[in-house]
Protein backbone atom coordinates (compact mmCIF):
# COMPACT_ATOMS: atom_id res chain seq x y z
CA UNK A 1 0.00 0.00 0.00
CA UNK A 2 1.11 3.49 -0.68
CA UNK A 3 2.13 5.58 2.57
CA UNK A 4 1.56 9.26 3.43
CA UNK A 5 4.16 11.17 1.90
CA UNK A 6 5.04 8.98 -0.81
CA UNK A 7 5.53 9.86 -3.74
CA UNK A 8 3.52 8.95 -6.55
CA UNK A 9 2.74 9.28 -10.39
CA UNK A 10 -0.90 10.56 -11.41
CA UNK A 11 -2.11 7.90 -14.02
CA UNK A 12 -4.97 10.04 -15.43
CA UNK A 13 -5.35 13.79 -16.69
CA UNK A 14 -7.41 15.69 -14.12
CA UNK A 15 -8.35 18.77 -16.52
CA UNK A 16 -10.57 20.15 -14.07
CA UNK A 17 -7.17 20.87 -11.67
CA UNK A 18 -4.51 21.75 -14.18
CA UNK A 19 -2.62 18.27 -13.49
CA UNK A 20 -2.11 15.35 -16.14
CA UNK A 21 -1.16 11.83 -16.23
CA UNK A 22 2.41 11.39 -15.37
CA UNK A 23 2.35 14.42 -12.25
CA UNK A 24 4.57 13.74 -9.58
CA UNK A 25 2.50 14.34 -6.50
CA UNK A 26 2.40 13.52 -2.66
CA UNK A 27 0.18 11.69 -0.57
CA UNK A 28 -1.32 13.88 2.25
CA UNK A 29 -3.90 11.23 3.56
CA UNK A 30 -4.74 7.63 2.85
CA UNK A 31 -8.31 6.87 3.01
CA UNK A 32 -9.91 3.01 3.45
CA UNK A 33 -7.02 1.47 3.73
CA UNK A 34 -5.04 2.49 0.28
CA UNK A 35 -8.64 2.91 -1.84
CA UNK A 36 -8.38 6.24 -2.35
CA UNK A 37 -5.32 9.69 -1.32
CA UNK A 38 -5.44 12.75 -1.14
CA UNK A 39 -2.71 13.68 -2.99
CA UNK A 40 -0.44 17.43 -3.41
CA UNK A 41 0.60 18.51 -6.88
CA UNK A 42 3.44 21.54 -5.85
CA UNK A 43 5.64 23.33 -8.67
CA UNK A 44 9.11 23.29 -8.31
CA UNK A 45 9.37 26.19 -6.02
CA UNK A 46 6.93 24.81 -3.84
CA UNK A 47 3.82 26.38 -4.79
CA UNK A 48 1.12 24.11 -4.25
CA UNK A 49 -1.00 23.85 -7.68
CA UNK A 50 -3.65 21.47 -6.81
CA UNK A 51 -4.92 19.49 -3.83
CA UNK A 52 -7.34 16.75 -5.12
CA UNK A 53 -8.32 13.48 -3.57
CA UNK A 54 -8.27 10.03 -5.84
CA UNK A 55 -9.15 6.82 -6.26
CA UNK A 56 -6.25 4.28 -5.79
CA UNK A 57 -6.34 3.18 -9.47
CA UNK A 58 -5.60 7.02 -10.56
CA UNK A 59 -1.93 6.63 -9.11
CA UNK A 60 1.12 4.77 -9.19
CA UNK A 61 4.03 4.44 -6.74
CA UNK A 62 6.99 6.69 -8.73
CA UNK A 63 9.87 4.05 -9.40
CA UNK A 64 13.24 4.68 -8.37
CA UNK A 65 14.85 5.01 -11.68
CA UNK A 66 12.53 7.12 -13.28
CA UNK A 67 13.55 10.96 -14.31
CA UNK A 68 10.95 13.57 -13.10
CA UNK A 69 10.23 15.99 -16.54
CA UNK A 70 9.10 19.33 -15.88
CA UNK A 71 6.45 21.39 -17.65
CA UNK A 72 4.65 24.71 -17.08
CA UNK A 73 1.70 24.75 -14.73
CA UNK A 74 -1.30 25.97 -16.27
Amino acid sequence: MIEEHEQVVLTRDLPDHGIVAGDIGVVVAVHQAGAGYTLEFMTVAGDTIAIVTVDAADVRPAREREVPHVRAAE
